[in-house]
């Protein structure tokens, strides 16, 4: 199960997966076209054995050129968008886009369908199998020029974080899938046993970052032993070998500590699959170094807020779960500690109110995003928000000397410097 988990996941968004796929999808093709080709006889375009050839070598010239090209420009998106946005976004954006995988795929797919073609053809025969190449270099050709298109507006800044914001609501409602209902459930910190853990397990592979737990084989593992099975770290912490993983406590003589490394997918780097504050993470250092004296762009921090405002409106309209998860007769039985309300408010402000302070743009949109979420939210969710407010309030302060830039500072806008509200 667990091989399977890391290997359903690499697939699922390495970009020589699919270009390799097509690879093998070609052979199989080639063959079963070539065979109906024998087997019908069509002559639908009349191809010459000059035109032929010179059909199939353009399409291999132009879809070799479009690999080329497409992965040269790949390696200069890569630089931009490392330098200019965070590097965080290369493994959760740019090297798991499906447009970009699959459109590769498809100029690797023509490039050997037009080459085996061309080795093969007799004469001005297979028919079939010359228009089949043409409409894959047409389709090429309309591929590529959708890419370059693509691939410009992929790379704005609006456009990253747009799409990181959408993985971010996919990953909260997955963690935390119940709304609240009115007025949310505060959110309940761990009980752990009382007394020292009967056995600690430590970390026995790899140092890499904790990506997923299983809870529900815990969860099964500890009702089988009668025991309480702690997870010491959370999800997005690095983990080094031989470091404390889990503490049992109770009767742990029946827990097999192979089933409790099974529930943990580790890897080298922080995603998105059950980590919800990474989302804000990725967000935050393109805004930050929007912010810094080297690019001085406060206008994309004001959209990395929209987003976080965004994602912070979700989070606070659903109960956070409990960190104390227990059987069905309500017996503890798994500590698995998750982000709680204050944790992502500090985190979406924090940081921004202290490199941001000196941007009017900044402090007014950080300002419309906390009264915006005070007013929306349950009460029991504006302590936090107000408290952010009183910290922007000094800060500002602190900054702002004149009196008129100090009201100008202080105003709400959800623009930055647009339409006070």
């Amino acid at each position: 199960m667990r091989f399977w988990h890391l290997f359903r996941r690499y697939t699922s968004h390495a970009l020589w997966v699919v270009p390799f796929s097509a690879i093998i999808l070609e052979l199989v093709l080639y063959r079963l076209l070539n065979a109906l080709d024998d087997m019908l006889g069509w002559h639908l375009q009349r191809f010459s054995a000059s035109g032929a050839q010179s059909l199939l070598e353009t399409v291999i010239t132009m879809n070799l050129s479009f690999v080329v090209f497409t992965f040269g420009s790949l390696l200069v998106a890569i630089q931009v968008a490392s330098g200019q946005l965070t590097p965080r976004v290369i493994a959760t954006t740019l090297l798991r886009d499906n447009v970009v995988r699959y459109t590769v795929g498809l100029f690797v797919f023509t490039l050997l369908f037009a080459n085996s073609v061309r080795n093969r053809i007799d004469g001005t025969g297979d028919q079939l199998l010359l228009l089949v190449a043409g409409m894959l270099g047409l389709f090429s050709m309309a591929a590529f020029l959708f890419l370059i298109d693509y691939a410009a507006r992929l790379l704005r800044p609006i456009s990253i974080l747009s799409r990181v914001g959408e993985n971010g609501l996919t990953v909260i409602k997955a963690v935390y899938p119940q709304p609240t209902q009115g007025s949310s459930l505060p959110h309940i910190k761990p009980q752990i046993p009382a007394g020292m853990p009967s056995r600690i397990v430590h970390h026995a592979g790899r140092s890499e970052v904790i990506l997923s737990v299983n809870i529900e084989i815990l969860l099964a593992e500890s009702q089988k032993a009668n025991a309480v099975v702690e997870l010491l770290p959370v999800v997005g912490d690095f983990v080094g070998t031989d470091e404390p993983l889990f503490a049992l406590y109770g009767n742990v003589s029946g827990i097999d500590e192979n089933i409790l490394f099974s529930s943990v997918q580790f890897g080298v780097e922080r995603t998105l699959e059950q980590d919800p504050t990474f989302a804000f993470r990725i967000i935050l250092n393109i805004a930050l170094k929007a912010l810094s004296p080297a690019i001085n762009d406060p206008t994309t921090a004001v959209l990395a807020i929209d987003q976080l405002q965004r994602l912070l409106r979700n989070v606070g309209e659903r109960n956070l779960r409990t960190d104390n998860i227990t059987d069905d007769s309500g017996k503890l039985r798994v500590i698995f500690r998750t982000p709680n309300w204050g944790d992502f408010v500090n985190l979406a402000c924090t940081e921004l109110r202290r490199y941001g302070a000196d941007s009017i743009q900044v402090v007014r949109r950080l300002r419309a995003m906390i009264e915006n979420l005070i007013r929306t939210l349950p009460e029991d969710r504006h302590a936090a928000l107000q408290a952010q407010l009183a910290l922007l309030d000094h800060a500002i302060e602190a900054v702002y000397v004149f009196p008129e830039e100090l009201a100008l500072a202080r105003a709400t806008d959800s623009q930055g410097l647009g339409g006070q509200i």
